[in-house]
């Protein structure tokens, strides 16, 4: 895959972004995004779908709007 051409594989509304674009656009190595990732899919903030053999990511916007209520509310 061509980091440089237009996401061939997958969805942006249904799949989501390739992590590979996302390492691009972040200018960090795969391997480090790949962890970064691994902690918001964790986290529940994302999710992430297998398609061949590339990983591509969504936003839990549910889940990012609990966050941001959970973070926002007097503890």
């Amino acid at each position: 895959m061509c980091l440089t051409s237009p996401q061939r594989d997958g969805d942006l509304s249904k799949d989501g972004v390739c992590a590979l674009f996302i390492a691009e656009k972040l200018g960090v190595s795969a391997p480090t995004c790949g962890e970064h990732l691994r902690l918001l899919s964790q986290a529940g903030l994302i999710r992430g779908k297998k398609v061949k053999q590339w990983v591509f990511y969504k936003r839990d916007e549910d889940r990012i709007a609990q966050a941001k209520e959970t973070l926002a509310s007097d503890w």
